[in-house]
């Protein structure tokens, strides 16, 4: 399973708010909605976060056995 830890602890060491990427950056409300959920993001936006928080994959996702 993909978990999106990661991307919230990244968020919370750089100062950074959803609100911030939504507003500021451009990104869409839904791909948080669907990052709590646990569901599928694109790597297309995967790569956009990795670019605007200047951060790794890894920083972002995780995969964790269930």
């Amino acid at each position: 399973m993909i978990s999106y830890k990661p991307f919230y602890e990244t968020l919370f060491k750089k100062g950074i708010t959803e609100y911030y990427l939504i507003f500021k950056q451009g990104f869409s409300a839904n791909t948080f909605h669907r990052m709590k959920k646990g569901e599928a993001i694109s790597t297309k936006t995967i790569d956009a976060l990795c670019y605007t928080l200047d951060c790794e994959v890894s920083d972002i996702i995780k995969f964790e056995k269930e």
